[in-house]
């Protein structure tokens, strides 16, 4: 029982986080309930998380200025839920650090087909990779450091990441000086195909370029390539 993933269901409907919850438990995981900011954190406090299912309007907090808080200090996975599914909702979302979104209303179903994408994506070993052999990588002066999943800037200082930013560092770490299409880093870090609208992987490359502390005019790090996607566009070590 302890192996089975645990999901905080963060809504102040208390209908909507009783169904959900009904709903995910039938199909095998542990849920926990919150109607707002201050139970969410005591949830945190009392037991192991794996996943947020994070509603944007609750009362006090909203969703956006919780999950940039978690993220602060904290990597575990966020779905947010938005009202009408409005593009200005998923981009706010998305740089807050969420990992994946879904507009209201919704069918269950689909929460629990993200929620097993989302668990898949985050607890997945990197292919072909395994962590006894390659537990960190060094680049440009940073270290991204894979059992703690973090990244170490050349001051030696730690710099937290969201899981949805650890994904995306992986993956050009993985194909260093090799420019990727929009398309290919959202499947690579998300396990889907892009739709002409999904800017999800700039804002995504955008909250990366400012934790390696990027200028946004003249990046070095990871390059834009006119028309065709970007690059990390350095060396990268692989200490043994």
């Amino acid at each position: 029982m302890e192996n089975t993933p645990a999901i905080l269901i963060v809504d102040d409907d208390r209908d909507i986080s009783m169904l959900l919850a009904e709903y995910l438990e039938k199909n095998g995981y542990r849920t926990a309930t919150a109607g707002d900011g201050k139970a969410m954190w005591k949830r945190l406090d009392e037991m192991h998380i794996d996943l947020i299912v994070l509603d944007l309007n609750l009362p006090g907090d909203d969703g956006l200025t919780l999950c940039r808080n978690l993220r602060a200090s904290s990597s575990i996975p966020v779905i947010m839920l938005t009202a009408r599914g409005e593009p200005l909702d998923r981009i706010l979302g998305l740089e807050m650090g969420a990992d994946d979104y879904l507009p209201k209303p919704f069918e269950p179903r689909e929460l629990f087909a993200r929620i097993r994408s989302v668990l898949r994506r985050t607890q997945a070993l990197p292919p072909g990779q395994e962590t006894s052999q390659v537990q960190h990588m060094q680049f440009a002066g940073w270290t991204m450091d894979f059992t703690a999943r973090h990244l170490i800037n050349p001051q030696g200082v730690v710099v937290a990441l969201s899981g949805a930013e650890y994904r995306l560092l992986k993956v050009f770490l993985d194909h260093a000086n090799r420019v990727l299409s929009r398309d290919q880093l959202l499947n690579l870090t998300q396990g889907r195909d892009a739709d002409p609208f999904d800017r999800s992987i700039d804002l995504q490359i955008s909250r990366l370029r400012q934790k390696l502390g990027e200028d946004a005019r003249s990046p070095q790090i990871i390059k834009t390539v006119r028309n065709e996607g970007y690059v990390l566009a350095t060396a990268v070590a692989r200490p043994q």
